[in-house]
């Protein structure tokens, strides 16, 4: 009997993980699924983390809850994922989460609503405790809206592990949905390593755009490669699914040289602390410039994304005076295969040496670059490989200080370097006023802000290669109330609000001294209050207080008196 229950117990040990990851969810809508964005896609400084379910352009569909399990967090955000609902699946270890909603159920929404208020403020974070809002399979928990930094009505949809919190494909764990197109190649790179390697006589990356026959097969490079030394390679490519114009992220890619595997990497999951590793996975210059996701199929020293199977990390070495096979294989989740082959000519040429530099920084350790009115720090592990920096500063009278190139070529960080710029006019008594300006390729600026310390602007950045400038901003944000006379008949309370400079910090409402909920989206500009008569005294004169400072400080009010 000991015996049986042992093997019971090992069996059900086996069983219980493999019956985990075959769990069928429902769909979280229930229109018939079709997808504008997949797991894994590439994005501006991340992977894409979920499933983007179309909502036939339109919002307000119903959202239901994929399984039995409880509300564990909610998010209200103006950016971002908006109006969020995260659920905790107990039975499978899984978190469903479900982003850019147009409004709760009325009982969350009850819920949300009071905290709210406790804490007055519209943005919050909530963590519900595990018997508060409970849902069981299939429960409408929303609907479907735009809210937050969403381009156009959709769901945001994801599955993560609870325990980790790291995101997972979610396809694995739903219904099938028909996919028969496989993926679409666009470009080839070449990456000559400095000093080791060379392209057609140079050490440049090379990039080309690949067209497509009649029957939308890719064509061959267009040109004759010839490389000697060491070198790696890239690809541009999306996937493709029936029915849909969309493209889509890659989920496998392999490469091969003279048939041997070389590099190949699969997105299942990652970590939300390594999302901004993509800047490494893909050629982060050609996307800052140009837009254009490449993705490297070889391996920076400071790469830690747990995606790749390699060979000397996927660079290759060109050593002999030969024809090198290469073979492409991009999969997509449904198996769905394309194969594309290609010839790099083995041909001995001179490899300049590297040029010389007179600020190296190297990846596995912290730096730092000092020089009057500049410093930039640089901890360890932030760099994913060696760079030679540069800075040059030129004097500019329209700033208040000199305006400083920051490296030649944009190189990502992976968390934050530390930039000081000092002041070479210093006049203002409101030292909050001052901010750093990145000035943009068109000459416009993007209000970076930082704080003022020893006669200069600190403020932290995340890439190099900006041009940046310290200017100031002392005009407090702009209140406009829209059909104020029509605020009673109407129920509600709208106020146009704008900064045009270092943006909204900080908004409240008041009525009568006591705070009032106003709704914001990052899109409008509109802020809206709807009454509350159980927070408002009928037939009384109501006063109306509503205040915004901007992010360099100033401040501004409006005040109106009105009869509810």
């Amino acid at each position: 009997m000991r015996i049986f229950r042992f093997v019971l117990v090992c069996l059900l040990g086996i069983i219980t993980p493999l019956f985990a990851h075959s769990q069928q969810y429902l769909y979280p809508l229930s229109i018939p699924p079709a997808l504008s964005a997949n797991f894994g896609e590439l994005r501006s400084n991340h992977f894409h983390s979920g499933l983007d379910f179309k909502t036939q352009q339109v919002t307000n569909k119903p959202i239901v809850a994929i399984e039995d399990g409880y509300v564990s967090r909610i998010s209200v955000s103006p950016g971002g994922y908006g109006l969020a609902l995260y659920i905790d699946h107990p039975s499978t270890g899984h978190t469903s989460v479900y982003a850019h909603l147009n409004s709760f159920s009325d009982t969350i929404a009850r819920w949300v609503i009071e905290k709210q208020y406790e804490l007055e403020n519209f943005q919050v974070n909530l963590y519900p405790s595990e018997g508060t809002l409970p849902v069981k399979r299939g429960d409408q928990i929303a609907l479907s809206g735009n809210t937050g930094s969403s381009g156009g009505p959709h769901l945001h949809f994801e599955i993560r592990d609870t325990h980790t919190q790291e995101p997972l494909d979610a396809l694995e764990f739903l219904p099938k949905i028909s996919d028969t197109r496989k993926p679409d190649l666009r470009g080839i790179a070449f990456y000559p390593v400095t000093g080791k390697g060379v392209v057609n006589g140079s050490q440049e990356p090379l990039r080309l755009t690949i067209g497509s026959d009649g029957a939308g097969n890719p064509s061959g490079l267009g040109q004759t490669i010839n490389a000697w030394g060491q070198l790696g390679v890239g690809v541009k490519a999306y996937d493709r699914m029936d029915g849909q114009s969309n493209i889509y992220g890659v989920k496998h890619v392999r490469l091969f040289v003279d048939d041997e595997l070389i590099f190949s990497s699969t997105i299942n999951r990652f970590s939300f602390a390594d999302t901004r590793m993509l800047n490494s996975f893909t050629d982060f210059e050609e996307w800052r410039n140009n837009r254009s996701f490449y993705m490297k199929s070889f391996v920076e020293p400071g790469n830690r994304l747990p995606l790749y199977e390699t060979k000397n990390r996927g660079y290759i070495d060109i050593s002999e005076e030969r024809p090198y096979l290469f073979k492409y294989e991009l999969e997509d989740h449904s198996g769905n295969r394309l194969t594309y082959r290609f010839t790099v000519n083995g041909q001995e040429q001179a490899i300049p040496l590297e040029p010389p530099c007179k600020q190296w920084m190297a990846w596995k350790f912290p730096n730092a670059y000092m020089e009057p009115g500049f410093t930039l720090r640089i901890p360890d592990g932030n760099l994913y490989d060696d760079i030679c920096f540069t800075h040059s500063a030129t004097e500019n009278r329209k700033y208040y200080s000199n305006l400083h190139q920051v490296n030649d070529c944009p190189v990502p960080l992976h968390g934050q370097g530390e930039m000081w710029i000092g002041l070479h006019t210093d006049t203002l008594l409101e030292k909050r006023n001052y901010g750093v300006v990145q000035i943009n390729k068109n000459g416009s600026e993007s209000w970076m802000g930082g704080e003022y310390a020893r006669g200069g602007i600190r403020l932290s950045i995340s890439e190099l290669g900006g041009r940046y400038a310290v200017a100031a901003d002392t005009v407090p944000p702009t209140i406009t109330p829209v059909e104020s006379g029509n605020w009673v008949n109407q129920r509600r309370i709208r106020i146009r609000l704008r900064d045009d400079k270092s943006g909204i910090a900080s908004f409240r409402g008041e009525i009568n001294g006591r705070f009032v909920l106003f709704t914001h989206d990052s899109k409008s500009t509109l802020y809206t209050y709807r009454f509350d008569d159980s927070r408002l005294t009928k037939g009384e004169q109501q006063e109306f207080l509503f205040t915004a400072t901007d992010g360099a400080g100033n401040r501004s009010e409006y005040r109106f008196s009105f009869t509810y």
